[in-house]
């Protein structure tokens, strides 16, 4: 099973203080593991103080809407175990922090991820320690191990191919530019995908489709991402971040307990039931609170004239 986000965030925190980075982690830890686990999950909720020169992920807050940015744009966004470690930490914080409703992944300087810096794979094999335990710690690109508990929108241009793709699979919507290239480019180079393209791609796309851009490596542009339902929304060149904000602000304006049952049952039919029938009761299981929570009040609005018609506003 993999990593729930803000319940695993002691198992990840102890994985992070293993790797070589501990020096700097340590420099952020107050208290025992306890205190440790309540910072981390408030620790990004910032914002603005996040934006320093030199970081590799960047976070800001628009509402309720968290943005955190890959920013290395010098090598198309490549992650390496310092910008691994960041998104992990970013993530997991949105997912901790009760006033963040959606998330969106993007990458500063026109791409999205070239995937993992190969550069550092190369010349720095010490640095890259894998925890094989996919239910503790960190994968290579950081978060994609995670079960997040509320939305992840990925806007991408340029490329999104390797890990990056693998990041962009771990979002639950996509919106694509127009020139945005995606791809399992790191099949020429004889780097696995061990960030949950071989698991997620063929869940969102089908086997035959998936197998198509496993065994090839090809290039695939946005439109036929969009065919393949890669691709969730193709805009142009320019205006996938603006796109989608506009997106996330949108799921944000509904009842959200209603709305995170509904993506946690559509997740665990998808990756987790054994059966029809369990994935029916853990859907009504998890529907049914949800009626007196959100649904009482949403039906006496409708009884008072709002939404009649299909509206949304």
């Amino acid at each position: 099973m993999a990593l729930r986000a803000c319940q695993s965030a002691k198992h990840v925190l102890l994985a992070r203080i293993r790797s070589r980075h501990a020096a700097s982690a340590l420099d952020r830890i107050v208290g025992n593991i306890s205190s440790e686990n309540n910072s981390r999950c408030s620790s990004s909720a910032g914002g603005e103080s996040n934006e320093v020169a030199g970081r590799t992920v960047v976070m800001k807050r628009r509402g309720p809407v968290v943005t955190v940015a890959i920013n290395r744009p010098e090598v198309r966004n490549a992650v390496n175990h310092e910008t691994a470690g960041r998104l992990l930490d970013e993530l997991t914080a949105f997912d901790c922090d009760p006033t963040a409703t959606v998330a969106v992944l993007h990458g500063n300087g026109g791409n999205f991820c070239a995937g993992y810096d190969l550069k550092e794979l190369a010349h720095h094999t010490a640095s890259l320690k894998l925890e094989q335990d996919v239910t503790r710690g960190p994968a290579p690109m950081g978060p994609s191990r995670l079960t997040l508990s509320k939305p992840l929108i990925a806007a991408v241009s340029g490329y999104a191919v390797a890990g990056g793709l693998e990041l962009a699979l771990l979002a639950d919507l996509r919106v694509v530019e127009e020139s945005a290239v995606m791809g399992v480019f790191c099949r020429r180079f004889g780097v696995p995908l061990i960030d949950g393209g071989t698991v997620r791609l063929p869940r969102l796309i089908g086997l035959s489709r998936a197998l198509d851009l496993i065994l090839t490596g090809r290039p695939i542009g946005a439109h036929e991402a969009l065919a393949f339902g890669l691709a969730n929304r193709v805009v142009p060149d320019g205006q996938g971040l603006q796109a989608s904000l506009e997106l996330a602000e949108k799921i944000s304006s509904f009842p959200q307990q209603c709305l995170r049952a509904d993506r946690s049952s559509a997740l665990h039919s998808t990756f987790e039931a054994r059966s029809f029938i369990q994935a029916m009761q853990y859907e009504m299981d998890h529907g049914a609170p949800i009626i007196q929570a959100e649904s009482v009040a949403g039906a006496a609005r409708f009884s008072s004239g709002t939404g009649r018609g299909g509206t949304f506003s």
